[in-house]
């Protein structure tokens, strides 16, 4: 949300300042999104969630295309057993009050979409305008299209302070005061605590934890659209999809939890394991690579986005669970009518839409390849062999609109790391072109946030070789 706000106003000619808690952006709940582009019919009608996420699903496409983030319009079925006929037709009749393309199918015709759905499913809901996308990676393009266009982006500059004098907020961080007329609370799963430093309003918060498995690329050519059981009040239940990048994902499970409870356990998994065979047919739990863990955090039964009643300029946005990625873009439009009633937004002369990016091996041809090495041999340097991934690659997002100065920061910008080995072989060459491009000791690389350095003490090395 952070991210396609500040996107979103720097159109505009007005100063803009995202703070960022994390050591980067993406690194909360973003990180862990199932990635998925919701269509639309699963929203009560009427709801903010059902007016964002359909004028959401409209924008992100070309939003992806225009940032060159990866994403697959292929379409989503929830599927049913037999007696599911009636949660079908609901979620059809809320899909046409939405606005929303739906169909129900027969098993047949549902097999013609995904031929891997499991012996008990009957009948399925076909949604084509659903699909998925990076989320991490459209969180940072949304960064870098804002830096590029004059927004100051600070990370590791969490709030722990904010008041407000003479008309104008100001907000206390680890990186210095930062003051400003409007202020938007983005904050996730701490806009209460955002709000209360305000004395504005403050929310009853649900904090649910979603375990995944991921599996490897080859598990790919078996799962052709996103496969969702019936939603039930726990949420959209656990899926079968694939990602934008190639892989496939199992979950989320939906467990109440804390706020910072990201820790996968074995019921979470099992969960998962008991779920997967009753949607789809070919489960590959042994072409697991990965498991991991996020939390998302509701507010009632709908997202507020809203000014605050009680601080004048504080506009919130809250509770922005599922279908908050696909919502996004379409409340950051929102949000900036809300800003522009309070601040002149005049548009921004040299507004640059598509910024220029570094591009992927994989998107290259052999002659344009050529052509870069003949220029940076770089590109002639593979550094995760999994994702294939050069070290041309890795210096670009060090050197990002938004740079990367972590491994975990690199490997969400180019995937270096995210492969069948997670990272087991390129992690410290990973390390060693930070250092090289920073001009920092490998002892100061981190993995991520807070003190995750990763090499902390020299076991080899000669007491005065560079370390």
């Amino acid at each position: 949300m952070g991210c396609a706000v500040a996107d979103r106003l720097a159109r505009s000619r007005v100063s803009v300042c995202l703070l960022e808690a994390g050591d980067d952006v993406a690194v909360g709940a973003t990180r862990a999104n199932s990635g998925i582009v919701h269509a639309g019919y699963d929203c009560t009608p009427g709801t903010l969630k059902a007016r964002f996420n359909v004028r959401g699903n409209a924008m992100i496409w070309q939003l992806a295309e225009q940032l060159g983030v990866p994403a697959l319009k292929c379409g989503s079925l929830v599927v049913a057993p037999a007696g599911g006929e009636e949660g079908l037709a609901e979620l059809k009749r809320r899909a046409d009050l939405n606005g929303v393309r739906a169909e129900i199918l027969s098993r047949e015709q549902a097999l013609a979409v995904e031929p891997m759905l499991a012996d008990g499913v009957t009948a399925a809901l076909y949604a084509p305008d659903a699909g998925v996308v990076s989320p991490y990676q459209l969180a940072i393009a949304l960064a870098d299209r804002a830096a590029v266009n004059g927004v100051e982006v600070v990370t590791e500059a969490p709030v722990t302070a904010l008041g407000k004098r003479d008309g104008v907020f100001c907000a206390d961080t680890p990186k210095g005061k930062f003051e400003a007329k409007v202020v938007v609370n983005c904050a996730g799963a701490s806009a209460s605590r955002i709000n209360a430093m305000l004395g504005a309003e403050t929310y009853e918060e649900e904090f649910r934890k979603g375990e995944y498995y991921v599996l490897d690329h080859t598990e790919r050519t078996n799962v052709s659209t996103v496969i969702f059981p019936l939603p039930t009040a726990a949420g959209k239940g656990i899926l079968v999809a694939p990602t934008a990048d190639g892989n496939v994902i199992y979950g989320p499970t939906s467990r109440p939890t804390v706020e910072d409870d990201t820790a996968v356990d074995a019921e979470g998994l099992e969960e998962i394991r008991r779920s997967v065979p009753l949607t789809y047919s070919r489960p590959a739990f042994n072409k697991c690579i990965r498991v991991y863990c996020g939390v998302r955090t509701a507010v009632g039964e709908d997202f507020v986005v809203q000014p605050s009643e009680k601080a004048e300029g504080l506009i919130v946005t809250a509770g922005i669970c599922s279908p908050g990625l696909t919502s996004a873009p379409a409340i950051a439009e929102y949000v900036e009518e809300l800003v522009g009633e309070r601040l002149t937004l005049l548009p921004k002369e040299d507004y640059i839409e598509i910024p220029p990016r570094s591009p992927r091996l994989e998107e290259l041809s052999e002659e344009k390849l050529n052509a870069l090495i003949a220029k940076d041999r770089r590109w002639g340097k593979i550094v995760c062999r999994c994702e294939k991934v050069t070290e041309a690659e890795i210096v670009a997002a060090v050197h990002s609109p938004v740079p990367a100065r972590t491994v975990d920061a690199v490997k969400r910008r180019v995937r270096a790391g995210m492969g069948r080995c997670q990272g087991g072989f390129c992690s410290t060459r990973v390390m060693e072109i930070i250092s090289e491009e920073l001009g920092i000791p490998m002892r100061e690389i981190r993995k991520g946030a807070g003190h995750s350095e990763i090499a902390v003490l020299a076991v080899k090395e000669a007491d005065d070789e560079k370390i």
